[in-house]
C-alpha cells in the first residue's frame, strides 16, 4: 500500500468515527483530495486507492493537470492492471477564489465550482454554463469568520446573493461553503461550522436552499475536519493529511 493509499484509509476511518459520534451515516460525507501543488502522478495513486473527487484552488495549473490525469488513466497508469478511459469517473471541484474574467475554464472542466461569492461572478459563470449546454453545481462561500483578507459573502447579505442566483438558470445552487480563521485547536473552528450549518437550515426554511436534495456543507480541512464532520459537513476538503506537505 502507497503512502498516499494509506493516508487515504486513515482519513475516511476519521471521517467515518467523527459521523457515528454525531449520530451520522458516514456515508453521508464525502471527501474532496485537495490536490493543489501535487503532481499528477501522485493523484493518479490516490485514483488508484478509490478516491475520485478532487479539489483545485489555482486555474491554469488545474487545467493542465487534468488533462495529464486523464492521459495517465487512459493509458492505465493507476497500477494494478487499471485500464481506464479518461478520467474513469474522476471529478474536480473548484475550490479557489475565482476571478469573473477566468471563469470559461471554470464552468466547463470542473463538476462543481465551490466558492461563487459574488454576483458578478455569478452571471459570468452562468452565461458560460449555457453556452456549453449544462446546468453547473455551485456553491456560495460564506465568510463566517468575517476576516477582510478571505473571499467569501458576509453571513448577512448571504440570503440576498441567494435570491439572485435563483435567477440564473445555467446555475444550480446546492449549498454553502466556508473556511473559518486558521486556528491551532480545531475546537476553535466548531463555532464557524455550527454557524454555516444554522445559516443553511434558515435559508432552507426560506425556500432557499434544498430544492435539490439536503443542502451541501463545505467545510473542514486536514487541522479540522472532524469537528467539521461533527457539525453537520458533507463535503469535506482535505490535503496535506492526504498528500502530505507542499
Amino acid at each position: 500500500m502507497t503512502d498516499i493509499a494509506a493516508n487515504l484509509a486513515a482519513v475516511k476511518d476519521r471521517i467515518a468515527v467523527a459521523a457515528r459520534k454525531a449520530g451520522r451515516d458516514p456515508a453521508t460525507v464525502r471527501l474532496v483530495a485537495v490536490s493543489k501543488r501535487v503532481e499528477a502522478e501522485r493523484i493518479v495513486q490516490a485514483v488508484a486507492a478509490g478516491q475520485r473527487l478532487f479539489g483545485e484552488n489555482y486555474l491554469q495549473e488545474a487545467q493542465a493537470k487534468i488533462s495529464r490525469v486523464n492521459d495517465l488513466l487512459a493509458c492505465g497508469a493507476a497500477g494494478d492492471g487499471m485500464e481506464t478511459g479518461a478520467g474513469d469517473g474522476v471529478c474536480w471541484h473548484f475550490i479557489g477564489h475565482l476571478q469573473s474574467n477566468k471563469t470559461k475554464a471554470a464552468a466547463t472542466d470542473f463538476a462543481m465550482v465551490e466558492t461563487v461569492d459574488r454576483f458578478k461572478l455569478a452571471k459570468a459563470l452562468n452565461r458560460h454554463a449555457a453556452t456549453a449546454g449544462r446546468v453547473l453545481p455551485v456553491l456560495v462561500q460564506v465568510n463566517v469568520g468575517g476576516e477582510a483578507q478571505k473571499a467569501g459573502v458576509a453571513p448577512e447579505q448571504a440570503a440576498e446573493l441567494l435570491r439572485a442566483l435563483a435567477e440564473l438558470p445555467a446555475l444550480r445552487v446546492l449549498g454553502l461553503m466556508t473556511m473559518p480563521p486558521m486556528a491551532e485547536d480545531p475546537e476553535e473552528s466548531r463555532p464557524h461550522f455550527a454557524r454555516l450549518r444554522q445559516l443553511s437550515e434558515e435559508f432552507a426554511g426560506q425556500d432557499l436552499l434544498g430544492t435539490h436534495g439536503p443542502p451541501v456543507l463545505s467545510m473542514g480541512m486536514s487541522a479540522d475536519f472532524e469537528v467539521a464532520v461533527e457539525e453537520g459537513a458533507n463535503l469535506v476538503r482535505v490535503g496535506t493529511a492526504i498528500f502530505g506537505p507542499r
